[in-house]
């Protein structure tokens, strides 16, 4: 039933209490001294110690003090000779589950020896509640963040503080490639950093098992892979890093763990999306004008800091009221939204595509100078002049654009004047030949009042 240590210098106590003991069905190991206990619990384990008070080089307080500080979870019945209160009290004050007098009655012993026991899984089972309701707090915190740079330091800290994790990195998986990282703790410098991450990224597939990843460069030479799996959807990866192999009993609570940050990131997810949506054409689904701004706010402060360049190009469709004219509405839209698809493959994925508003479209165009933005106006020109819109549906339209340039630094590093340069190049152009490319020069005449509001070109 239960491991024990019987602790008493007489060799009769020993073996009376032993047969007691033993013949309950528990198994008895007794010691003569305090030494030998100490050396026996080192090499337990048990689950109660019985020990006399009175020993050799001591007395059984210091039995029952080591085994309180050494080894918590083990209960200890006191067996005495003298009737006295005082080492009673102490005892009990010192953790002694039980005091008992001599002569003691095998019934009495074995029923002592029970309430320990009892006592003993008690204790087990309210720690392992303790830890039950730390982990679902610990796992609620986690689920319910909805902001990407405190769901990476709530999670750090909670896989370190449940697993005993040395160091800890996320991944967040997106099925486009490799993972990313979302975030690390215990990781000393950036190199050691990169290093990790470039060597693991790679390893981690699409396995939905946890797993141990093996030689590992650095000072945690393995890991603990827990994937974050949300329904059917692998979301990401939390890696527990360990300088030896990892501790048992923790898959539990890293797999709850690994869990709760699945739903953190379907909720992130979820939240881009509507995000998205509100930067976006309803019509064309290329960024709206809110998102113009945001992103050239953005652009314009990493340029100053970096001495970087980025270039605007501003297009308007020439003479398109008259498709609206002659086609209809709905035939102008279908254009507009063919026309967002004709852009997006003349510029590079980094760069930004806006439709401004009716049939105006402006180009973001990162860490392009004036003369780099010229050559990709040119060959959006060329490409709607060339291109017959609507094909498919048996109109194939002939159009042309004209297209205004603007570069920071070389003509502003004013948001509202790069705008502004750029739409007075294209209104150059509209005034003019059409289907042509300007770049921006400050004695251009400025848009007329309103323009933009009108819903479709000229």
């Amino acid at each position: 039933m239960a491991r024990i240590l019987l602790v008493d210098d007489e060799k009769m106590a020993r073996t009376l209490y032993g047969d007691y003991l033993r013949g309950v069905g528990h198994e008895v190991t007794a010691v003569g001294s305090i030494p030998d206990a100490k050396e026996a619990l080192a090499f337990g384990p048990y689950d109660v110690v019985v020990t006399d008070l009175i020993l050799p080089q001591g007395d059984g307080m210091e039995v029952l003090q080591h085994t309180k500080a050494h080894y918590p979870g083990v209960e200890v019945v006191v067996i005495t000779g003298l009737d006295k209160v005082d080492p009673a009290v102490r005892a009990i004050k010192s953790g002694a589950t039980e005091y008992l007098v001599k002569p003691v009655a095998p019934e009495v012993l074995q029923h002592a020896v029970h309430r320990a026991l009892a006592t003993r899984e008690l204790l087990q089972e309210n720690a392992a509640l303790r830890r039950y309701v730390s982990l679902l707090e610990t796992g609620q915190r986690i689920s319910t963040t909805l902001d990407r740079n405190r769901l990476s330091e709530t999670s750090c800290a909670a896989f370190i503080g449940m697993t005993g994790a040395s160091a800890v990195l996320l991944f967040q998986a997106d099925g486009t490639g490799l993972p990313r990282l979302l975030g690390q703790q215990g990781l000393s410098g950036q190199a050691l950093e990169a290093t990790l991450v470039s060597a693991i990224a790679p390893r981690l597939g699409a396995s939905r098992e946890a797993r141990v990843l093996e030689q590992l460069p650095g000072p945690f030479p393995r890991a603990l892979v827990a994937p974050a799996i949300e329904g059917e959807d692998l979301l990401g990866y939390t890696l527990l890093l360990y300088p030896g192999s990892p501790p048992e009993g923790i898959a539990e609570a890293t797999g709850f763990l690994a869990r709760c940050l699945a739903l953190a990131l379907r909720n992130l997810g979820r939240i881009a999306e509507v995000e998205d949506l509100a930067y976006l054409d309803d019509l064309t689904h290329l960024f709206n004008v809110r998102y113009l701004h945001l992103v050239l706010d953005r652009e314009v402060k990493s340029a100053q800091q970096t001495q970087g360049v980025f270039s605007l190009l501003f297009l308007d469709l020439d003479y398109f009221k008259s498709i609206n004219d002659t086609h209809g509405h709905l035939v102008g839209s279908q254009l507009l939204v063919e026309m967002a698809r004709v852009l997006k493959g003349c510029v590079r994925d980094r760069d930004v595509a806006v439709r401004y508003g009716g049939d105006e479209y402006v180009v973001l165009l990162r860490g392009t100078d004036s003369g780099g933005a010229l050559k990709v106006a040119e060959r959006i020109r060329r490409t709607v002049e060339n291109h017959r819109f609507l094909a498919r549906e048996g109109h194939s339209l002939a159009l042309s654009t004209c297209i205004g340039v603007a570069s920071f630094p070389e003509h502003t590093q004013e948001k509202a004047t790069l705008l502004d340069l750029a739409d007075r190049a294209m209104y150059r152009g509209k005034k003019g030949t059409r289907n042509v490319v300007y770049v921006a020069a400050k004695d251009l005449e400025a848009t007329p009042p309103g323009r933009h509001s009108q819903p479709t070109g000229s």
